[in-house]
């Protein structure tokens, strides 16, 4: 009898691995990066956007991972993600920081998530196109809670009782990392590579926690694109694998964010002109953003002393600056306007980029008429007298 106490401490002591502390916390860490990538690569990048095709062999393993870790049904993943980038930011977006508060959607973002998923209407809606084979309903939907109920004993068994630890970090995960973090700071605090029309946010430049979703603005900006790093210095874990599932015939991108492409500088801005523009014109922007920055530089000076200018008032007008100006409030654009009383390049960089916004918004003018109006747009800023405006100007026309 006491050798069958012995041996039952003994295996929940230590499992049937009798793995050391060290390998039960690199344990945890592999298999809750796997579901990470599982849900980037299978359920956003492929379920909900379509930005790459999977090979049966890949798809079925990550639909049987996520039932097994977190027991996230594919259709309602996919239809509240959709509806989510459909319903950016409003009161209709099911966990926005905007609308709902940061601390709601940090803290109960997964509680949101399970609210929205009863909504029979966004599944339907939304939730068109995600697998609805034998295994799907009579095993992943069916079954959702058995999955990790199963993944505990399973746990159990390797470890012992050190196995419920692990089992909980599994769980919390995912409503932590894509319920908190990523809906919740990824669209509340970081940078911004491009003035989108949300409020999202690049977390990090190094996308290799969260698989590749810290570059959430860059997300949001090319919502079809398998790849969310879009600089030099942003790393997406999660498009390497991608890259290495499609080499070897595992994966088929089918879409990714435009790269412009330059020739050599045109005097006559043409049609292939124009077409690049607006294919990449979140690139444009954020070019035209960085020409401001510049700008402003040169001005600082002038404001700082000749127009003695307060230091919290240059603060807050650099800011609105670089800011989408359709997004501005009246406030903000009387603030703009005392600004602009001393300093006519800050006025005209300004209105220069309410103007080419608006060519790429005239979706009733011709070709024709749109290259006529990028031409002058071009004419105007080399003939401002603004350095930066002229440098730009010289760049557009090189886009190809």
């Amino acid at each position: 009898m006491s050798t069958f106490i012995e041996a039952a401490l003994d295996f929940l002591s230590n499992g049937l691995t009798r793995a050391t502390g060290w390998e039960v916390f690199f344990y945890t860490l592999v298999v809750t990066h796997i579901t990470i990538v599982s849900v980037t690569i299978f359920l956003h990048r492929c379920q909900a956007h379509r930005a790459l095709d999977l090979h049966a062999i890949p798809s079925h393993f990550f639909r049987f991972w996520l039932w097994l870790t977190t027991g996230q049904v594919t259709k309602e993943w996919a239809a509240i993600h959709r509806k989510h980038h459909a319903k950016c930011e409003t009161e209709e977006d099911p966990h926005s920081p905007v609308t709902r508060g940061i601390k709601k959607v940090f803290w109960e973002g997964a509680e949101l998530y399970r609210a929205e998923a009863k909504n029979k209407e966004t599944l339907q809606k939304y939730g068109h196109g995600t697998p609805d084979d034998w295994m799907e309903r009579n095993i992943y939907t069916r079954f959702s809670w058995q999955g990790v109920a199963l993944l505990m004993i399973i746990n159990v068994l390797l470890f012992g009782v050190a196995g419920v630890s692990v089992w909980a970090v599994q769980m919390m995960w995912i409503p932590v990392n894509a319920a908190g973090i990523i809906n919740g700071i990824g669209h509340y605090w970081g940078y911004r590579n491009y003035d989108c029309a949300d409020a999202s946010t690049n977390i990090m430049p190094i996308g290799i926690f969260i698989g590749g979703e810290e570059l959430h603005n860059n997300h949001h900006t090319f919502g079809t694109s398998a790849k969310f790093s879009s600089k030099w210095y942003e790393f997406d874990i999660g498009w390497m694998y991608i890259r290495m599932m499609e080499t070897v015939g595992l994966a088929k991108v089918k879409k990714v964010a435009p790269e412009p492409k330059f020739v050599a500088v045109k005097s006559i801005v043409d049609l292939d002109t124009l077409q690049s523009v607006i294919a990449n014109r979140y690139e444009v922007m954020a070019k035209y953003t960085k020409s401001i920055k510049q700008t402003w530089r040169t001005e600082l000076t002038h404001l700082q002393h000749k127009a003695k200018l307060e230091a919290t008032f240059l603060a807050s007008s650099k800011k609105l600056m670089q800011c989408e100006p359709a997004k501005l409030e009246e406030l903000q654009l009387q603030q703009l306007h005392e600004l602009f009383v001393h300093s006519k390049a800050l006025q005209t960089m300004h209105e220069m980029r309410v103007e080419l916004g608006v060519i790429w918004e005239r979706s009733s003018d011709t070709g024709e008429q749109l290259v006529q109006k990028l031409q002058d747009w071009c004419q105007r800023a080399e003939a401002s007298g603004i350095q930066t405006l002229q440098d730009f100007s010289f760049r557009l026309r090189r886009y190809a």
